[in-house]
């Protein structure tokens, strides 16, 4: 069993942090609070701008950020602005709360490029920034909070290796092409995956077969994509889906099939809301996966934080934990979406 990585987080250290502090500080400073909407009360307004909200994780995400800014009096947080997977619509949403001058805003890009310039206008107004999960092209924000998609790939890659050891056909699904975690979860993967076959002769070396499919991350997407593989006239051993919703499209299209026993499925976000992930996984659907985590407890309490005019990391690497049929009850208790109620 591949044991889950343990990284801290960030320590935040006040003062001479050099030119990534002074960044960080140019878009938390001065405490907006004294100045933003004429808002001079003890309670900081925060908005979210979320990427879309047509994914389960996302939905999660958006359930348990609630859930926790309601656990600190002098936080409110505005209703969340879907950037209904349109770059235009987020940067939009985005500049909305700036011209609101909400006291923190938080982001979820949809795409780095585009969100970059609103993030800076965003610093340019001296209000406090905390990117989750992922990343735009400049270090002028507050807190970055995700995990390490690369690693995560790397994990369902050494998975594939360890579920097919005489070789076989992988078929990828991918999330959207031009997101960072999507590249980053393909490249972790094939890193394994070819640190695998080095080790291996010809007859047993793992093959992807994925041609260059964008599924955006949505099950009614990996359907139909998977619907095209088993019309083909190849043998599929493993299917990587780049999260849980699109494995569990894969799983749907081959059991419809006849033929979800031919193959495994690997997943990720490791979502406990019933009929996700870990569901799927104690099921035996899907054979492994991953969580990824939603950052929601770390940006209310970088909120928080903020409005105390406390120092915060600059950067925020959070753990991720590999699923198994070993672990899921487990985490199918601890992640519950009951407990954010």
């Amino acid at each position: 069993m591949i044991g889950a990585f343990k990284l801290k987080r960030a320590t935040a250290v006040a003062g001479a942090l050099g030119a990534a502090a002074i960044g960080a500080a140019a878009c938390s400073s001065p405490p907006p609070g004294s100045q933003n909407s004429g808002n001079n009360s003890k309670v900081w307004v925060v908005g979210y701008s979320q990427s879309n909200n047509a994914e389960p994780y996302r939905q999660a995400l958006n359930a348990q950020l609630s859930f926790y800014m309601k656990k600190y009096k002098n936080l409110k947080l505005l209703p969340i602005a879907d950037g209904e997977n349109s770059v235009s619509k987020q940067v939009q949403d985005v500049q909305n709360f700036i011209a609101r001058r909400v006291n923190v805003l938080i982001v979820s890009p949809n795409q780095p490029d585009p969100l970059t310039a609103p993030v800076e206008a965003a610093c340019a107004a001296h209000i406090p920034v905390i990117i989750l999960d992922r990343s735009v092209n400049t270090s002028c924000y507050t807190t970055f909070i995700g995990g390490n998609n690369l690693q995560e790939g790397q994990l369902q890659g050494q998975y594939a290796a360890q579920a097919l050891p005489s070789g076989g056909n992988v078929v990828e699904l991918s999330g959207t092409k031009s997101d960072l975690p999507a590249q980053q979860r393909d490249a972790g993967f094939r890193q394994a995956v070819n640190a695998h076959n080095k080790t291996v002769p010809a007859s047993k070396q793992i093959k992807i077969l994925s041609p260059d499919n964008d599924d955006k991350w949505l099950r009614p997407n990996a359907v139909q994509d998977m619907q095209q593989w088993l019309k083909k006239p190849v043998k599929i051993d493993l299917v990587f889906a780049q999260n849980d919703d699109m494995a569990i499209g894969a799983y749907l299209a081959a059991a419809g099939a006849g033929r979800a026993g031919q193959m495994k499925f690997i997943g990720g976000d490791g979502l406990a809301t019933p009929g996700e992930g870990l569901d799927q996984v104690q099921e035996g659907h899907i054979n492994f996966s991953v969580v990824y985590p939603t950052c929601a407890q770390q940006a209310a309490q970088i909120s928080e934080e903020l409005s105390q005019h406390k120092s915060v990391p600059h950067d925020w690497s959070l753990p991720i934990t590999p699923v198994t049929t070993q672990n899921v009850a487990q985490l199918l208790t601890e992640y519950n979406p009951n407990n954010f109620k």
